[in-house]
């Protein structure tokens, strides 16, 4: 087809023209981003986490008094575990996903501590039996033995006193690149020094503290009872969770009138901690809908008013021998030479919105290849508002559009 004509029309017409295209661009740039972050969100919710998720329980207990923690712990666990159907239990001083974080910078030297690409890693500590109450996947190396659980303190800087530890899959990846982590030392200070005795599956931590890159960072230590293990993580089968939250609250309340308790499964833990980012991803879904909608129809409002003026255009063009394919063809190719023009500034603005976000809300860069499927959609989605109003213009009359004219 010549697109010539089309040319010749369009700078009869520049007003109508540069609102379609600035509309099909504003959508291309909002699109772009919007479904990045919507598949970034929904990357998160599935985040995977190497622990019994469907099987645990966390029973949270505030107020222990600290002068009495070392023997009310072992009675409440001890209570916990004779509960029918608890297969394991242990005290914690943070779950994963709880929003309870203790964190430390951790390096394989005390010289590393210094630099600034020293990790930031979710300091877990748990009681004996702890890797089986959790579910920790072994993957190197052993889980901690009794005599590292019953002589390692919790001391005053919030450190156990042993000198063991598991570090997760993605910390190896970070200090130890060659993946041989196995007896070698894990720095926390200049004072702390604790070997790497176990590598374990990774495990989420408490927050996003440390950025997207390092939600995997953490290391477990083993300690005997004492205040600030204040969850206690009670795994089961899936089927009785309810029964061990309800029965396990009510059963520390009863030796313990003075704490406060509650009880959650850990999938309510994990629907708490990303309710937020479920809210923003229907949220970005609704506005690429309302954003498509709402260039579709102002395609098709906009090109039903251009048909309407053009009809004599029409009408000439049937009567020296245009089919109606002919005009179907027209608007149509017409519609597509807009719908590039739009594209193309879209993704110019795609990517300036995106280093906005980069640089104010921490975001990663959008992939290329959100441009080209992103054109491809405003193409489809410009070839079916445009149909209407081009069979439309397609059925008018050779002389009754003369006429009209």
């Amino acid at each position: 087809m010549d697109i010539q004509p089309i040319f010749a029309a369009l700078r009869k017409h520049r007003i109508p023209a540069a609102l379609i295209v600035l509309e099909i661009a504003l959508a291309c740039a909002v699109l772009c981003n919007a479904v990045f972050m919507i598949g970034q969100r929904i990357g998160e919710i599935r985040s995977p986490n190497a622990i019994d998720e469907q099987g645990i329980v966390d029973i949270n207990v505030q107020g222990i008094n600290p002068d009495t923690a070392n023997a009310d712990i072992p009675r409440d666990l001890a209570t916990l575990r004779e509960m029918p159907g608890v297969s394991a239990v242990a005290a914690l001083n943070m779950m994963p996903l709880g929003n309870n974080s203790w964190n430390m910078n951790a390096a394989t030297s005390p010289d590393q501590l210094q630099s600034k690409d020293t990790p930031n890693v979710a300091e877990y500590l748990f009681t004996r039996g702890g890797p089986d109450a959790l579910g920790l996947h072994l993957l190197q190396g052993r889980f901690f033995n009794d005599d590292e659980y019953a002589d390692s303190k919790l001391g005053s800087n919030y450190l156990p006193d042993a000198h063991a530890a598991l570090v997760t899959q993605s910390l190896v990846r970070r200090l130890w690149p060659d993946g041989n982590a196995l007896g070698k030392s894990l720095w926390i200070g200049k004072n702390n020094r604790y070997t790497v005795v176990g590598i374990v599956a990774d495990v989420l931590r408490p927050d996003t503290n440390g950025g997207e890159n390092a939600h995997f960072l953490s290391a477990f230590f083993p300690v005997s009872p004492a205040a600030g293990m204040q969850d206690y993580v009670v795994r089961s089968a899936s089927q009785d969770r309810e029964r061990i939250v309800r029965d396990g609250v009510q059963k520390l309340e009863t030796l313990s009138p003075s704490v406060v308790v509650e009880g959650h499964s850990f999938t309510e833990i994990r629907d708490k901690y990303y309710a937020n980012a479920r809210s923003m991803v229907w949220m970005l879904v609704l506005v690429c809908v309302v954003m498509l909608a709402v260039t579709a129809f102002g395609i098709v409002g906009l090109t039903s008013f251009w048909v309407g003026q053009r009809r004599r255009q029409i009408g000439i063009r049937r009567a020296v021998g245009a089919t109606r394919a002919h005009i179907l063809r027209y608007f149509q190719t017409e519609n597509f030479l807009l719908s590039s023009a739009g594209v193309a500034v879209g993704m110019i603005l795609a990517f300036g919105i995106n280093l906005y976000l980069m640089q104010h809300y921490q975001t990663t860069r959008l992939p290329w290849y959100y441009l080209p499927v992103s054109a491809i959609a405003l193409w489809l989605l410009g070839q079916l508002a445009v149909l209407g109003p081009a069979l439309r213009a397609a059925n008018v009359p050779p002389v009754v559009a003369t006429r009209d004219g």
